[in-house]
């Protein structure tokens, strides 16, 4: 857990200014700061919190935002999929405390460190989540508390922050080129969802599955010349 939490540091700085960001977001909309906190600790997941709340600064309707919010996070199907072996004879209860502070950082980084080493488990994986859940809450609460104090972040490129993460654990993840098929069909379904001005969590959603089924396909094909 130790090794996890000090792992998890230079992604959870990052986290930390896109929060700040997401919580000056959320006062501009309305939400008062103990709303943020206990979205931020409750649901605990931050693209989706952003859309949400995106939802509600265009005038959409709660339904709206909360079907943009579990479209987004259709992806974490998948990404507990992949921990059953981590979590494997662990007690319900740790299991369950396991999934809900796993996120997109700590698991890819959990993946990316046990492609490594094997012996990455389940301890790694809580503690770095704990880290990370509980910078998460704090930045944005402190976010919204400071408000419109604080100037727009993204005028310095500061949201760029959770991108460059996610390309430096995608490049650690990195195993063989079998993978660049996968990846390049989820990229261009994605980014053609996009510019068809689909809602963003849809073309998300497109891409995870267009790669899941370029990469269970090729996966068929290997199968069959055996």
């Amino acid at each position: 857990m130790k090794h996890g939490a000090f792992a998890i540091l230079p992604l959870a700085a990052g986290a930390a200014v896109y929060g700040f960001a997401f919580g000056l977001l959320a006062a501009q909309v309305g939400f008062p700061w103990w709303g943020v906190a206990l979205m931020s600790g409750l649901v605990h997941a931050g693209s989706s919190q952003i859309v949400a709340v995106e939802q509600f600064a265009t005038g959409g309707a709660v339904l709206g935002a909360a079907l943009a919010g579990a479209a987004l996070n259709l992806r974490y199907i998948g990404i507990i999929a992949s921990l059953s072996e981590v979590l494997r004879g662990l007690p319900l209860r740790v299991r369950l405390m396991a999934i809900h502070i796993t996120g997109d950082e700590n698991w890819a980084l959990t993946m990316a460190k046990r492609a490594h080493d094997p012996g990455v488990g389940f301890r790694f994986l809580i503690g770095s989540g704990l880290v990370m859940i509980t910078v998460w809450t704090v930045s944005t609460s402190m976010g919204a508390v400071i408000g419109a104090a604080l100037p727009d972040l993204e005028k310095f490129g500061l949201g760029f922050a959770f991108t460059a993460a996610f390309i430096a654990m995608a490049r650690g993840l990195w195993r063989s080129h079998a993978q660049l098929l996968p990846w390049v069909t989820s990229f261009a379904v994605t980014g053609a969802v996009v510019l068809l001005e689909a809602p963003k969590a849809y073309a998300i959603v497109a891409g995870a599955l267009a790669g899941l089924i370029a990469s269970y396909l090729i996966r068929q094909k290997g199968a069959g010349r055996r």
